[in-house]
């Protein structure tokens, strides 16, 4: 992530293709908190674009459960998979609580959802990854920075994150998920990790303050090749790299806004 603009996040919005992004997700955000479900049961719609979003980010990790199985099932302790969902619902809940924190000190929040993700008291928890010590990441197969590169480039979004601006939220939410994605900073759960922090940036801009636009559903629904492909976009530094990345979270983001829609129809037909 570089830029010579005096707001790096700015100068991103204004890259081929995202401006367009941009207006077409604040449309589609403004379209679905229009919904006259909304006004009458957002909390409903909240609930359940809470439980798709860690749905979907849970597929993404390689825990491809169907949305019914996350909805009965209790038990997220017993096999890789199971523990996969759990993490993803416990960071999904643990997003709303981290909203005043993050401007002020997002490595702080990072360092919590991580240590909600692993729900364990392993020495590797909570903390960033040491010189030497491995990634489980499956999904990402870039090449892997070294420690000190991911302490200085975690140190550069935690400023750009705290000195604010006035770059779009679809913007932001991008460039944090891709940094996180590109730096695996922890030893396990940066994918969920990762989608989390996006989710947080989209909810704490006000762009989507009621949490019913689920993005990781889209991301999941645009497939983990396409996901993939876009990051490699991402980490390639250039403008037509970081705008494909930027792009394809804006689709992921009004793929989340089709869901919850249709979960507005579904609950003004009576049939949810």
């Amino acid at each position: 992530m570089s830029t010579n603009a005096a707001d790096p996040l700015v100068a991103l919005g204004g890259l081929p293709g995202v401006p367009d992004a941009v207006d077409s997700v604040r449309k589609a955000v403004d379209r679905v908190y229009g919904h006259r479900v909304m006004r009458r049961r957002s909390n409903e719609i909240t609930s359940e674009a809470a439980l798709r979003g860690a749905r979907g980010s849970a597929a993404l990790s390689g825990a491809d459960w169907a949305l019914e199985e996350v909805r009965r099932r209790t038990d997220f302790g017993s096999e890789p998979e199971a523990r996969t969902v759990g993490a993803a619902l416990r960071l999904t809940a643990e997003a709303g609580q981290l909203l005043s924190i993050w401007r002020q000190s997002p490595l702080r929040v990072l360092a919590r959802l991580h240590l909600v993700a692993a729900a364990d008291a392993g020495d590797a928890v909570g903390r960033p990854r040491l010189a030497g010590e491995s990634v489980d990441e499956p999904l990402i197969e870039l090449p892997l920075p070294d420690a000190d590169e991911v302490a200085g480039r975690l140190e550069g979004l935690s400023r750009l994150i705290i000195a604010g601006g006035s770059a779009p939220a679809l913007v932001t939410a991008a460039i944090v998920h891709g940094e996180l994605l590109a730096l695996r900073p922890f030893t396990s759960h940066n994918g969920l990790v990762a989608r989390t922090a996006e989710r947080i940036v989209l909810i704490g801009s006000g762009l989507d303050p009621k949490a019913v636009c689920p993005s990781e559903v889209g991301h999941a629904e645009l497939g983990r090749a396409a996901y993939a492909a876009a990051l490699d976009g991402y980490v390639s530094g250039t403008p037509q790299g970081m705008a494909v990345w930027i792009t394809h979270c804006g689709k992921a983001v009004e793929l989340g806004v089709r869901e919850s829609t249709a979960v507005c129809e579904a609950l003004q037909r009576g049939a949810a």
